[in-house]
């Protein structure tokens, strides 16, 4: 049995009003690393009003678990052809896209990478939306949940990867020199620095000539997204 099998078993015996606590004991916080397994459980198992109630909890780790957790829900609605319900799903997680919290917005790219393992055609079209949308940390969870290698196996997925990496390098590089300094836009600006080599491994046909492209940019802080991303071993393998 997986540790996450355990978590699972362990939170399906608990009360709801259990739940809480079980978490925050098993949460890993204070610390370097939450527990993802814990979470992970919390998300594949968790009533829906408890998802949804953690979702809004103001404790970081709590909103983490509400978070994936609404992943999940996302999934089951759109499968029960509740587009309303699916609607509000994707407001939520629009909104934790740019939380304060940013174990809040890794969370928030690890239910968008739940989206994509059951419904990948939903996931390409969120993330073209979030990768245009106005604010750089919604871009940054577009390009953020879906650079993840083993949603790239699917062909549409690598392509619409690389666009969406594209068009938000675009919105990146259209920022007056003054703006790029905010933090949300610094942190866009890491995500970049390590997606592209994600994006370009996963479909290295389309990707090495986009790659090549951005390489000619003479904007500094794409210069730095390219180097960031020479630094990667899955990147430096294919451009040798």
């Amino acid at each position: 049995m997986t540790k996450v099998d355990e978590h699972r078993a362990a939170l399906r015996a608990l009360p709801p009003e259990q739940v809480r606590g079980y978490l925050t004991q098993h949460s890993g916080l204070p610390g370097p690393r939450g527990n993802l397994e814990a979470m992970g459980a919390f998300a594949d198992v968790a009533p829906a009003p408890l998802v949804l109630a953690l979702a809004d909890d103001p404790d970081e780790y709590l909103r983490c678990c509400g978070t994936v957790g609404a992943g999940r829900l996302l999934v089951e609605a759109l499968a029960a052809g509740d587009d309303g319900g699916a609607r509000e799903l994707l407001a939520l997680l629009h909104d934790r896209a740019a939380d304060p919290l940013w174990r809040v917005r890794e969370a928030t790219a690890m239910a968008l990478q739940r989206l994509g393992d059951d419904r990948p055609a939903d996931l390409r079209t969120t993330v073209a939306a979030w990768a245009a949308d106005a604010h750089p940390l919604v871009r940054r969870a577009a390009v953020a949940g879906v650079c993840e290698p083993r949603l790239l196996r699917d062909p549409a997925t690598a392509a619409a990867t690389l666009s969406a990496c594209a068009t938000a390098t675009d919105a990146l590089a259209a920022l007056p020199a003054g703006a790029r300094r905010d933090p949300d836009v610094r942190t866009l600006r890491q995500a970049l620095g390590y997606c592209w080599s994600v994006a370009v491994a996963g479909d290295p046909g389309a990707g090495l000539p986009a790659f090549a492209d951005l390489r000619a940019s003479a904007d500094p802080d794409v210069a730095w997204v390219v180097r960031e991303n020479e630094k990667k071993s899955r990147l430096r393998r294919l451009l040798r």
